[in-house]
């Protein structure tokens, strides 16, 4: 069983000061940091890894809901609830 990662938050100002401590913690701890911009959050800093992921699964989605087998968009639909779901808990 893997423990969710620290999640970080930061103004964008004060994370442009540390900013080589933030990319370290994303590279080396898969700690993420949200960056805050006026009080609501504007980006995320991540590892390269967990970048790559991210596309990787976006283009799989993609791929499954371009496919016509039933499997594919069955597939697809659960991804992408998936996905909005990890979207909506991350604004929450």
């Amino acid at each position: 069983m893997t423990a969710t990662p620290t999640e970080h938050r930061a103004k964008i100002a004060e994370a442009r000061n540390v900013l080589g401590e933030v990319i370290s913690r994303a590279r080396y701890a898969g700690e993420p940091t949200v960056l805050i911009n006026r009080g609501k959050e504007a980006a995320v800093i991540v590892s390269y890894e967990d970048y790559a992921t991210l596309r990787e699964l976006r283009s799989y989605v993609a791929e499954l809901e371009a496919g016509t087998a039933p499997d594919e968009v069955h597939k697809a639909r659960v991804l992408s609830e998936a996905l909005a779901l990890a979207k909506y808990r991350a604004t929450d």
